[in-house]
């Protein structure tokens, strides 16, 4: 083969990738270094079916359209091609595209790039995509640590505003500088994954990467493709899982984005109705067009496969699910029967999974769905949509609702307390306590707690320890594990001074023995998903706003007690019924002094007497601090 006629694509991929089902185009459409003919150069495919004229422009041909026009594969593909010989890696490229209904070219990043120039400016770089990765123990062994059955508790992570770079607030954090302290803190802190932001290139740092047009190349604010994979890989060598947010749900409309990308609706549906994002003034991807299918689902298999992710969190699922989400009454389009849901697009997340899992089934997808959508978690081949685990975003609303009011109207509202146990089990849940919470006016986690100073903190301490006795995965957004004082800016680092203090220490403290706690007894974690893993003791005191329940291990061979006191009022000689007797070790309690709290307790134990309550033959006296929880474990 001439050099001019160099192609990767073969007549199987155009026919995989018109029928939706080519998952690693990334391995044939953008740039990739090659030789034909002897000579080394770069091989450029981009697909641009309603384009009259495409060129590759870029710093080796001074931005000239005439210099390396592309030709064709063929009509029914709609890919066009080209080699450039003598271009070496970190050259500077676009695609300079003229409508088949224009006589005016206009200019695109390539959607395949896997580098692009930092923002503001907008080419795409050739770059080497290749890298020795040295994690495989963990990769060998990760299914233990994303197994629904494990102790996964996630770090969400903002890049660019966890720490500032080692030479102050003069550039950006590198990911090579961002690995080692993070691994390092993740790791002291006891969280089994952390779960990033997106990113993937953004033009604008003030989305926090929820508005892409680089889908295949990690943002260069912080280095390098290979820098990012160093990150990833020094955090699989310290063992911690990373989770990588994803948002397929909707795109900029940036120039030089995947907007227009032909001069007509290539990626984004073309009726407005169905097109236009109210919410995010971006455009939705139409999940009906097979192209649009191969894309979007090779994006997601690079990060698992080129990364090494551990598993993806899908963005903004309900705005796919629903055609009327966030619209009026005439400005949606309803499907085929009538109705409002899109279902190209749950057709589209189903076969999703199944290649996610089906590749890599040792990964976890995870969905961020905040409606009641039916069987979100569950498998495909009984109508669900295929995800691993869901946020709970019902728990999240009603918990931050119940936990803001004064103790004192507490009472009131018990039902905001126990409510999430009625469907806990319907769904694989994860409890979420995200960046959405503590941004846009909303204040700081501590800031939406009632009371004084240490209330405030109290309050807050209780917060995590009923999170973690809950049935469920945990995330838990940076800053929150001790006390961010102020909102989440982007523009801002964590005050990490705060720890100095002994507050914010106190509750730096109770979260990291929280998530040891959770990574060692099994009763907290193995049945998180199961009916079986959970019991309550009782429920219905909602005079003295105090809850109790038992987590039980697989094979119910281990039981810790749990109780909850939501009043600033110690309860002293507070009967419980328990299951088994003999003794109950307390190995938790937020109301210890080391955390900040007033020292009410259990002086390390109880015993059981036999005086049956709650249904159960024996019961124990407790003390449950103010404003606290306790956790109790059975012994022999």
């Amino acid at each position: 083969m001439s050099a001019g006629e160099c192609s990767l694509l073969t007549s199987y991929d155009v026919y995989l990738f018109r029928q939706g089902k080519h998952f690693r185009l990334y391995e044939k459409l953008g740039s990739h270094s090659v030789e034909a003919e002897g000579e080394q150069g770069v091989y450029f495919a981009v697909w641009a079916p309603n384009a009259r004229l495409v060129s590759v422009i870029g710093d080796f041909n001074s931005w000239d359209p005439s210099s390396n026009p592309m030709r064709l594969h063929d009509n029914a593909s709609g890919i066009w091609e080209a080699f450039v010989p003598g271009v070496e890696g970190g050259s500077l490229y676009k695609y300079s595209i003229t409508p088949k209904n224009l006589d005016r070219a206009h200019e695109k990043a390539d959607p395949f790039a896997f580098l692009c120039e930092p923002p503001p400016r907008t080419a795409s770089v050739v770059w080497d995509a290749s890298y020795s990765w040295q994690d495989s123990a963990w990769m060998d062994n990760r299914r233990a640590h994303n197994s629904l059955s494990a102790p996964i508790s996630a770090y969400e992570v903002h890049l660019g505003s966890w720490r500032r770079s080692a030479c102050g607030k003069s550039r950006w954090p590198t990911y090579v500088e961002l690995a080692d302290g993070l691994s390092e803190y993740v790791g002291d802190m006891g969280y089994s994954h952390v779960e990033l932001m997106p990113v993937m290139e953004h033009p604008f740092y003030g989305s926090w990467g929820y508005q892409i047009t680089g889908y295949f190349a990690p943002t260069s604010r912080f280095g390098t493709p290979a820098d990012f994979k160093y990150f990833i890989e020094k955090l699989h060598r310290s063992g911690i899982g990373v989770i990588l947010d994803w948002v397929p749900s909707h795109f900029p409309t940036d120039p030089h984005g995947l907007a227009f990308f032909d001069g007509t609706c290539l990626y984004e549906y073309a009726d407005r109705r169905k097109r236009f994002h109210p919410d995010w003034k971006s455009n939705i991807f139409d999940y009906k067009k097979n192209e649009v299918r191969s894309f979007l689902i090779s994006n997601a298999l690079f990060w698992l496969d080129r990364y090494h992710a551990d598993g993806l969190r899908v963005d903004a699922v309900a705005s796919m699910l629903y055609l009327d989400y966030s619209r009026k009454n005439g400005e949606w389009l309803p499907n085929e029967y009538g109705g409002k849901e899109n279902l190209e697009a749950i057709s589209f997340l189903q076969l999703l999974n199944e290649v996610a899992y089906g590749s890599y089934p040792d990964v976890q997808m995870i969905a961020e769905e905040s409606t009641a959508w039916p069987m979100v978690s569950w498998p495909i081949y009984v109508g669900g949509l295929g995800f691993g685990m869901k946020w709970n975003m019902g728990w999240m609303h009603d918990i931050l609702d119940y936990m803001s009011k004064d103790p004192l109207y507490r009472k009131y509202h018990h039902n905001q307390l126990t409510f999430s146990l009625c469907y806990a089990f319907t769904e694989n849940f994860m409890l979420s306590l995200s960046h959405d919470e503590v941004v846009y006016g909303k204040g700081s986690l501590l800031k939406k707690m009632p009371g004084d100073l240490w209330q405030k903190f109290a309050n807050l301490r209780l917060l995590y320890g009923y999170m973690y006795g809950h049935p469920g995965k945990k995330t838990l957004f940076m800053g929150n594990d001790f006390g961010q004082a102020g909102e989440w800016s982007h523009e801002q680092f964590l005050d990490w001074g705060l720890l100095d203090q002994p507050l914010h220490g106190g509750l730096r403290r109770w979260v990291r023995d929280l998530n040891s706690a959770y990574g060692r007894e099994h009763a907290l974690y193995d049945l998180d998903f199961s009916p079986a893993g959970f019991e309550w003791v009782d429920a219905n005191d909602w005079v003295h706003s105090v809850i109790s329940f038992i987590r039980n291990s697989a094979g119910g061979t281990e039981k810790i007690l749990v109780a909850c006191n939501f009043t600033p009022v110690p309860r002293t000689g507070y009967r419980l019924g328990v299951p088994c007797g003999g003794t109950w070790l307390e190995i938790l309690n937020s109301d210890a002094c080391c955390y900040g709290g007033s020292g009410y307790g259990n002086l390390g134990k109880v015993e059981t007497t036999p005086i049956p309550l709650h249904g159960r033959p024996s019961s124990v006296s407790l003390t449950i601090p103010p404003l606290g929880v306790v956790f109790l474990k059975h012994t022999e």
